[in-house]
């Protein structure tokens, strides 16, 4: 289980997907869950690993997603009575779900996949953009269309791996991209018609205003549409009266961290939006609704609710199949 739990965190940072840690720091008896005991909780409420049975994982869950949502870690503590403990700065009091009694105390890490930053060119502002990229734990990708990797390697002595192709970059484009081209028009056109075909977060053309403008026009002759180029921003960066090379990069690393930050909260809307739409699910649910299991009287959150049973008009909630299917089978005449 120890090997498995980092086996799954190690897959999930490679593939660049979100996810939160769960570990049990305290654990008062009777709970079947032991300090140590850890989860992975992915961005779609599932959990891999053991924090304790249907007692403790559907709240763990959804403390796990506000988490990530709003990127802060939080320690919680669950247990039956949680009014009547004791407080403690920094600590959450939740109820337990069900009545089996104990308490535990969870500590949940939200693990945000790392932001990738792709440079094409080698100009001074590529070069300074490496290292702000690098310095802000950006996995930097520098692309060198020259063909002269040793060349580029050294230009772009900060960047984690270097490219001599353009035919990889659409490889290297996965969610927060962020896409930087600055080869003084040489292949501007170019890059710009294979990197937007692969949907970055955020493209930011190195160029004036005039270059700019003609480059789109290119790119609408070349049939790229005004949606496709939504992730342009041409010239690149925010208007902070920039004049040197290192100065343009931190303007463009500004707008970056603007547009990751706007993003990642697009997201996550766009997320619960599907949740909710896929089977209706979730639809008129509230923040915060909770129901009784009608089988064995556990607390049901309604909006993470997985169980659900519709009989005679009315909805059912239940803390896992078993109870749904007891329910289901004493309706069945």
């Amino acid at each position: 289980m120890y090997d498995d739990f980092f086996a799954k965190a190690h897959e999930l940072v490679q593939k660049g997907v979100p996810f939160a840690t769960a570990v049990v720091v305290r654990a008062e008896k009777p709970t079947s869950a032991k300090p140590g005991d850890k989860a992975i909780i992915t961005a779609d409420g599932v959990m891999h690993g053991w924090i304790g049975g249907s007692c403790a994982q559907p709240t763990v869950i959804k403390e796990a997603l506000k988490a990530l949502t709003a990127d802060e870690a939080r320690l919680i503590r669950l247990s039956t009575e949680p009014d009547q403990q004791i407080p403690r700065e920094g600590l959450l009091d939740l109820p337990m779900t069900c009545f089996s009694g104990g308490t535990l105390e969870i500590y949940i890490e939200p693990q945000p996949p790392r932001p990738r930053l792709l440079i094409v060119g080698g100009l001074p502002v590529a070069q300074a953009l490496a290292h702000l990229g690098r310095a802000m734990n950006y996995h930097v990708v520098a692309v060198d269309l020259d063909g002269d990797g040793a060349a580029a390697s050294r230009a772009m002595a900060h960047a984690d791996e270097v490219l001599l192709d353009l035919a990889e970059v659409a490889g290297q484009i996965r969610p927060f991209t962020y896409v930087v081209i600055a080869t003084h028009g040489n292949y501007d056109e170019i890059a710009l018609t294979k990197i937007l075909a692969a949907n970055p977060s955020y493209v930011g053309l190195v160029a004036s205003p005039k270059r700019a403008q003609a480059v789109r026009e290119y790119l609408t002759m070349q049939g790229i549409s005004e949606t496709e180029m939504l992730p342009l921003k041409a010239p690149a960066g925010l208007d902070i009266q920039a004049r040197r090379g290192d100065e343009i990069a931190l303007s463009i690393m500004a707008e970056i961290v603007e547009r990751r930050r706007n993003a990642e909260a697009l997201d996550w809307a766009l997320f619960e939006g599907e949740k909710d739409r896929r089977g209706g699910r979730g639809e008129g649910r509230g923040e915060g609704e909770t129901a009784v299991d009608p089988i064995c009287g556990m607390t049901v959150d309604i909006v993470t609710a997985q169980y659900i049973y519709e009989h005679e008009g009315q909805i059912y909630y239940f803390c896992c199949g078993g109870c749904q299917s007891t329910f289901a089978k004493s309706k069945v005449t």
